[in-house]
């Protein structure tokens, strides 16, 4: 997975996206600023939440890593995967890529799959830590296995290019077809070149441009030229 992608995903983290707590109204300011100085895990973490999105107060990042640290030392995995985006992007801190992998690893090591796959974006890059492919894999499938669709994308690419594992396609067509399935453009994009390519599937033109087409419709610029350039 490429820095962009990365930032891609940090930055739906960032903005609450995924967040059950935000289903419906806003915390109230007042009950949730008492419960949080009071040391209650959730209201410490709702309170991050609310300063770093600036809903019901303003927008506040050096505020919502104070929350989200006291929440995250008392393990709240949320927290302390939230706690690392805010190092890994520089939000209210300084950035700092060690103390955001030690924050992911935390959150990682709880089993909270959106840090287990940072962290192996991590690894991958060698922000933070040394750069180390079978690390990569080894987060990759902790929260492939778990059903998270970008990490099954990112293991599927390690088996493709063989890195950190010995190459695999078919492998790489398994975890791509997962992320595919549920929806992930750049699986849906990645799965097409494996039918034209014939590598870990039979080759299928057809079958291809299906992938292809659907990663278009999907807002993926990259699908609707090949798909242009297979008719």
């Amino acid at each position: 997975m490429n820095t962009v992608l990365k930032k891609m995903m940090v930055a739906l983290l960032a903005l609450g996206i995924g967040q059950a707590v935000w289903a419906e109204d806003v915390p109230d300011l007042q009950k949730t600023l008492r419960a949080a100085e009071q040391g209650v895990v959730a209201a410490q973490y709702n309170l991050g939440q609310m300063y770093r999105n600036g809903q019901g107060v303003r927008q506040d990042y050096a505020e919502a890593v104070k929350w989200y640290r006291k929440a995250a030392e008392q393990g709240d995995a949320k927290a302390q995967s939230n706690l690392g985006v805010m190092y890994d992007n520089g939000l209210g801190v300084r950035q700092d890529y060690t103390q955001a992998v030690q924050w992911y690893r935390k959150a990682a090591e709880q089993g909270y799959v959106e840090a287990q796959n940072i962290l192996g974006v991590m690894y991958a890059q060698g922000q933070g830590v040394r750069q180390d492919n079978r690390q990569a894999v080894h987060w990759y499938r902790k929260a492939a296995e778990q059903g998270y669709a970008e990490a099954q994308n990112n293991l599927g690419t390690k088996y493709a290019n063989g890195q950190g594992v010995h190459q695999d396609y078919a492998q790489a067509f398994k975890w791509y077809r997962k992320a595919a399935a549920q929806g992930n453009i750049i699986a849906q994009y990645n799965l097409g070149v494996m039918y034209l390519k014939g590598q870990g599937v039979r080759q299928s033109k057809i079958v291809a441009k299906e992938w292809f087409k659907r990663a278009c419709a999907n807002g993926d610029k990259q699908s609707c030229d090949v798909y242009q350039k297979l008719n």
